[in-house]
């Protein structure tokens, strides 16, 4: 069975325009060139797919299932071809993509948005991790593309684009010791339980972590739980409490006395120098680097 794209559209042009003379002229065809395509389609169905009788043929109930499933079907090869197409011009299978758990809550779907837009048949895979645990895929080439915050030593394999500015606050639960007091010095952070977000690896130590005492998590999801109930004090995302007004009225943000108590960081779309990154994490770098030029 030889069936073919065209056979396929002429098929359902001549079901829709209701004659093989009108969806002749619809497809630039001779009425002969259509009468014989749906002659052979007939034969490699082994199926007679319209009644030849009258000045106009009739659709078969067969030939009206069939219909049914012809558009559908047509859509589905052409987007196969563009995918194929995409492919040869260097589009990625699939991209990886991790953004730090910390960052989950920021708009990074946008740029998600953009992906789809331009490549629709591109697999996007998007990862959840703490800072050391991103590093660590984007280095092992389980992740090409990482967002992630800034850092004090860029490994020299790495490459990054600045993509915006982030806070991060002190903060505690309104009943826990700290928040009772108008100024935090910090010995008071170093002998309170700090709830910090830290890799999933217990040998590699927690960034911005200031206590003698604390439990880790992987997410700042959990670690608002935990601060919430009491349980420690902790460094979050501004932006949570902007999203989520009712933190404000369980948790207090910590006066720090010896220090500032707003921590800014950018963050970074980062991806590793000899990866040879295909069409789509390019086009993301480049749309990335054109907005911040404007």
């Amino acid at each position: 069975m030889n069936i073919n794209q065209e056979q396929l559209n002429i098929f359902k042009t001549v079901i829709e325009t209701g004659s093989f003379s009108a969806a002749a002229r619809k497809l630039g065809k001779v009425p002969s060139a259509v009468s014989m395509s749906i002659a052979n389609l007939e034969i490699d169905l082994q199926l007679n797919l319209f009644e030849r009788v009258g000045r106009e043929p009739r659709p078969t109930p067969q030939a009206m299932t069939l219909y049914e499933k012809t558009d559908q079907l047509l859509v589905e090869i052409n987007q196969w071809k563009q995918h194929a197409f995409a492919l040869s011009a260097g589009l990625e299978s699939s991209l990886n993509i991790v953004v730090v758990s910390e960052l989950s809550h920021t708009h990074w779907t946008g740029y998600i948005a953009l992906l789809e837009h331009q490549f629709p048949e591109l697999q996007v895979n998007i990862f959840s991790a703490p800072q050391e645990d991103a590093v660590q895929l984007l280095h092992d080439g389980a992740a090409q593309l990482a967002i992630m915050f800034e850092r004090e030593q860029l490994a020299s394999s790495e490459q990054f684009v600045e993509l915006k500015r982030e806070t991060l606050v002190a903060v505690a639960a309104k009943t826990f010791n700290l928040a009772l007091h108008s100024s935090v010095s910090f010995e008071q952070l170093l002998q309170s339980r700090q709830i910090v977000v830290a890799s999933r690896d217990r040998a590699i130590k927690p960034e911005l972590l200031y206590s003698k005492k604390y439990w880790r998590t992987d997410n700042h999801y959990s670690a608002c739980a935990l601060i919430t109930q009491g349980l420690g004090w902790g460094i979050l995302p501004l932006e949570m409490f902007n999203e989520n007004p009712n933190l404000k009225k369980q948790l207090k943000y910590l006066d720090l006395a010896d220090f500032t108590p707003k921590f800014e960081y950018y963050v970074d779309l980062v991806w590793r120098r000899e990866s040879q990154l295909g069409a789509a994490a390019r086009y993301l770098i480049a749309h990335i680097r054109a907005s911040r030029s404007k």
